[in-house]
């Protein structure tokens, strides 16, 4: 059973007991991200992240790993365009004093700006290694091109420009207007004693403003946008996007229920056409990502120098039949069946459990049940499944970007 409370502190706190477990887990969620930054300090969210981990008023860096290890916790944190999150998994036994280190990470981190010179540095690298990744590199290409001109733009990671130029007291100006406790939710799954945690969580947080921040709804543009970038690389790498649906979205499993079939797995068409039996691509998949109040539907492909026309048309003849044809009642059911086994085998993970029942209060203001779910996937019509596919079907309605050692002629191919 999932519960949800605001503390005295204001904090959101949403948890689910499991008293035959012998551990808990816990995550600090804080709307914080990309989506709520500027040109100028683009990947602040991030850096506060790095930094968090850099020293306390009570603890140097060395400590806090020490302390996390001693009691043989695992702890990490993560950014995305829309929040940030802390997290610290340990045995019952021991859960109160590893929450006690995750909350000294957050509330009392000291910033030190000779540990920011270097921990930029630090990001420097990262964002060479995900340039040095194509695969990777390319989804924020298309994100830029898909979300232009709103909130979702960014990369999360910022810029060098805006990451040379974040100070000391940028840092303390942002989280003071975001790390407040309107703007917080703890979620907590595990077997842990709630009256002591409500009691750490109060003290800890008290000191924070309360206030929250209102939420974008993101206006995107409807024009479509290509971009190539040429770049060292043995292979051509293709990411269309379109926009499609948010989290909240009485289509969200629809959509997943499509792109399973489509290119979510290797029995999926894109994979078993353009992989094995024309042998365009080593990789080709599609996927979905969804944020509060929008998404984006993509289709990635890693094809030989050369090959990009016929992949281009491949992926375009894919879409069509896929638009034309819809999906058969059979595959329907079988991929139905697919998603609830999904779902139930998550389940078996706690850190999962947090992550799922944390970002939805934070993002949507609500906890899914089990029960609501199933019933859920169970509904999805064909109606409703034919329709997503045409929505999708289209190549001309998709952004496109490439990265190859050749400039390549996107809005050309993808027309």
């Amino acid at each position: 059973m999932i519960n949800c409370k605001t503390l005295d502190c204001g904090v959101r706190m949403v948890w689910e007991k499991l008293p035959e477990d012998q551990a808990a887990c816990i995550g600090i969620w804080i709307a914080a991200g990309s989506a709520y930054e500027t040109a100028a300090n683009s990947g602040i969210s991030h850096l506060i992240e790095h930094m968090c981990f850099k020293g306390t008023k009570k603890r140097s860096a060395r400590r806090i790993a020490e302390d996390a290890d001693n009691k043989g916790a695992i702890y990490n944190a993560f950014t995305g365009k829309e929040a940030t999150c802390f997290h610290i998994k340990s045995i019952t036994e021991l859960f109160p004093k590893a929450v006690e280190i995750l909350l000294d990470i957050v509330t009392n981190s000291v910033f030190d700006e000779r540990e920011m010179r270097r921990e930029k540095a630090v990001i420097s690298e990262e964002m060479k290694m995900v340039e040095d990744t194509p695969d990777d590199y390319i989804l924020d290409l298309l994100m830029a091109k898909v979300f232009s001109d709103t909130e979702l733009e960014s990369p999360v990671i910022g810029t060098r420009k805006s990451l040379k130029a974040i100070t000391r007291d940028d840092i303390i100006n942002y989280m003071n207007m975001r790390y407040t406790t309107g703007n917080i939710v703890v979620s907590v799954v595990g077997n842990f004693d709630e009256e002591k945690l409500e009691k750490q969580l109060n003290t800890a947080f008290k000191r924070l403003g309360r206030h929250s921040s209102s939420v974008t709804t993101y206006q995107l543009c409807s024009a479509r946008k290509y971009t190539s970038k040429v770049k060292d690389v043995g292979q051509t790498h293709i990411c269309i996007g379109m926009p499609t649906i948010s989290l909240a979205s009485e289509a969200y499993y629809t959509q997943a229920i499509v792109n399973v079939v489509l290119g979510g797995t290797m029995s999926s068409r894109l994979f078993q056409n353009i992989r094995e039996r024309q042998g365009l691509a080593y990789t080709v998949y599609s996927s979905p990502v969804s944020y509060s109040h929008t998404g984006m539907f993509y289709i990635y492909a890693g094809v030989s120098l050369g090959k990009e026309a016929e992949a281009f048309d491949a992926i375009a003849k894919e879409l069509s039949t896929l638009a034309s044809e819809g999906i058969d009642p059979q595959t329907v059911k079988y991929v139905k069946r697919r998603l609830k086994s999904s779902y139930i085998f998550g389940l078996e993970s706690m850190s999962n459990r947090m992550v799922k029942i944390g970002k939805n209060r934070l993002l949507l203001g609500r906890n899914y049940t089990e029960e609501e779910i199933m019933s859920e996937i169970d509904g999805i019509t064909q109606d409703q499944i034919n329709s997503f596919c045409e929505r999708i079907g289209d190549i001309s309605r998709y952004s496109a970007v490439t990265i190859s050692r050749n400039k390549i002629d996107v809005k050309g191919l993808i027309k």
